[in-house]
């Protein structure tokens, strides 16, 4: 797979083969950008062309050092394998002493934050110390092939002191590696880290690319495809695993919620329905947020009186229309700041629910008919 079938970002492509052409390769890679919109898939290409044995600025799929490398497409198979070869009892120090390493060729690692245990993983999987060391200690290795590189996908889920420990490696880069790091954004790495990186941002694909992406890879419907497509914002790699039916539930759910909090009715319900949301393991607190975020988007717009509104939720276009006439403007954004100030506090284990109802209540309107309170 070459890079001419990755899709989106052509301009970030070209600036990687360009490196790779004249030889300047970074030290360091930050890329940036929502989750499915290929970070990981690019970084594993540009392992792949780095360690070509045919070509300089891209890769032929065909040689033994791409075929092998080529397996990092599918890095879940591997992921179980090496939970399956650690044990799923392993400890602390064992998770540490056999760190969750995915290799497919000696030149090429692929980090990914730990779930620990494959029958029951952990909620919040991180990248952890073990992981950083093992990268420490290899990086100065001399390649086998061309070209060494260390994907540390995820890096934002890494404490602030094993990113200390991963900073000590961009002080003093090796020569011969180049270390890729995916986030969703800057802002939640090491200033340190972000300023010894290329950064390279990755937008969101359009809407028709990324139906013709689900056209080719899945078997679904094509209602099921457009809506999937809609609900993804960009993300094909999220509209492929989506669960379209619960995707969708989720929004209703959550501006269920907003609507409870705009009219001030129900709070028993209210508090019930944030109870669920705060439980919900199928997806990340993160995700769920965002879900959030993309209804106040739409609600911003229509507030706003924008002659022609781009909603992300056109399938709640109606409901969305009618509760903007029961809010404005500064009760949205008074809304998307405390979304902004309850995502923070997650970050520093904030108690979610109490998070989550006192948000909600804030936002109700007061007794008197005045607007709500602020947060």
């Amino acid at each position: 797979m070459g890079f001419s079938e990755f899709l989106g970002n052509e301009r970030i492509v070209a600036a990687l083969r360009g490196t790779l052409r004249t030889g300047r390769v970074p030290q360091a890679l930050l890329f940036t950008g929502p989750r499915g919109v290929g970070k990981f898939t690019l970084a594993r290409m540009f392992a792949q062309a780095a360690n070509c044995e045919r070509l300089t600025d891209d890769s032929c799929g065909e040689c033994a050092t791409c075929q092998r490398i080529s397996l990092l497409a599918d890095p879940q198979k591997l992921i179980e394998q090496g939970l399956v070869e650690r044990g799923e009892s392993a400890d602390a120090a064992t998770v540490e002493r056999i760190p969750l390493i995915l290799q497919s060729h000696p030149d090429v690692w692929a980090l990914v934050p730990d779930p620990v245990r494959l029958k029951s993983p952990v909620a919040r999987p991180m990248l952890r110390i073990g992981q950083l060391r093992a990268v420490q200690r290899a990086a100065y290795f001399q390649p086998m092939g061309r070209r060494r590189v260390f994907v540390l996908d995820g890096a934002e889920t890494m404490h602030w002191n094993v990113a200390n420990v991963f900073l000590k490696i961009l002080e003093e880069p090796p020569g011969s590696a180049t270390l890729i790091l995916t986030a969703r954004s800057p802002y939640a790495l090491l200033p340190t880290i972000v300023s010894r990186c290329l950064q390279f941002h990755f937008a969101p694909l359009p809407q028709a690319a990324v139906e013709k992406i689900l056209k080719e890879k899945t078997a679904r419907k094509p209602a099921d495809v457009k809506l999937a497509a809609q609900l993804a914002e960009g993300s094909p790699g999220l509209a492929i695993e989506m669960d379209v039916a619960a995707a969708a539930q989720n929004r209703k759910n959550a501006l269920r919620i907003l609507e409870r909090a705009a009219h001030g009715q129900g709070f028993a319900q209210l508090f019930a329905d944030t109870s669920a949301l705060a439980k919900d393991r199928e997806s990340s607190f993160e995700d769920q947020l965002g879900v959030f975020y993309g209804l106040l988007t739409d609600l911003l717009e229509l507030t706003s009186k924008m002659k022609e509104p781009v909603l992300r939720n056109t399938n709640l276009a109606k409901e969305l229309e009618l509760l903007s006439k029961s809010v404005d403007s500064a009760w949205v954004l008074r809304a998307i700041a405390g979304f902004d100030e309850l995502y923070a506090g997650a970050r520093r284990n904030l108690n979610r629910q109490l998070g989550l109802d006192a948000l909600a209540a804030s936002l109700a309107p007061m007794s008197s008919g005045g607007s709500a309170p602020c947060l």
